[in-house]
């Protein structure tokens, strides 16, 4: 419990961290009036989960909310992050998963493992409208919820009405668009981990506890089994006994 707690706190240092950089990339979005178009025939769908399980239903929830969204748009692409994402998706959405990325949730994530999971999804070729980001979101050290981000293209951050007001370059609009779905990538990481060591270490003492109670029970029926033992004995004993006099 001791080293769960350590970790979880480190968890939850690293996930401030990504709260900052994301919100604020979601505070630039929301004031420049940034939409997903109407008309968005190319959807990706990136699930971040990790490779570890004994957390729970952290990955199963994660899955069905992902199902629930392809049900929604059957024709959109999916990338799993982490094996477990993988392994319940392939079961029933297999042909939507074109990319899957593994050893991750380790360690605290960093920007470097966001900017390399970008940087893969990037070099699918593929040219999409809308992009999400669906992970867990850290509600508190107990609860989590499956949560979805919006991570704007090139294309729906320049028709944003409010965006001139930034006075961009026409090629840093670009950048920011990789930049944004890499801080919200690194966003959804910090916050699956986080929930994810919570979630273990919640399962660990609820392990802890009926470990405990098994014992106890097994001890109390080891020591009336024993003492029935002990009883029978000493009856045969005595009954030997008198049968001698």
């Amino acid at each position: 419990m001791i080293v769960a707690s350590t970790r979880l706190g480190k968890a939850q240092r690293a996930m401030a961290i990504s709260r900052i950089y994301g919100e604020t990339t979601k505070e630039v979005f929301d004031k420049s009036e940034a939409a997903v178009p109407e008309n968005s025939p190319k959807k990706l769908l990136i699930v971040m989960s990790s490779d570890k399980g004994l957390c729970g239903s952290i990955h199963s929830q994660l899955a069905r909310a992902a199902r629930a969204r392809l049900e929604k748009f059957p024709d959109a692409d999916v990338v799993a992050v982490g094996d477990k994402t993988k392994a319940q998706l392939s079961r029933t959405n297999a042909k939507n998963i074109v990319l899957s990325i593994s050893q991750i949730g380790k360690e605290a994530p960093t920007f470097n493992e966001a900017a390399v999971i970008a940087d893969q999804i990037s070099q699918l070729g593929k040219q999409y409208d809308d992009v999400e980001v669906l992970y867990n979101k850290f509600v508190s050290g107990v609860s989590f919820e499956p949560t979805i981000r919006p991570a704007f293209t090139t294309a729906a951050i320049e028709e944003a009405p409010k965006f001139s007001t930034y006075e961009l370059e026409d090629e840093v609009v670009g950048n920011l668009s990789e930049f944004s779905l890499a801080n919200y990538i690194l966003w959804g990481l910090a916050e699956g981990h986080a929930a994810e060591i919570s979630a273990r270490r919640s399962a660990m003492d609820n392990a802890s506890k009926n470990a405990n109670e098994m014992i106890g029970k097994y001890s109390i029926l080891y020591n009336r089994t024993r003492q029935a033992v002990i009883t029978n004995e000493l009856v045969d004993i005595i009954t030997g006994a008198s049968s001698l006099e």
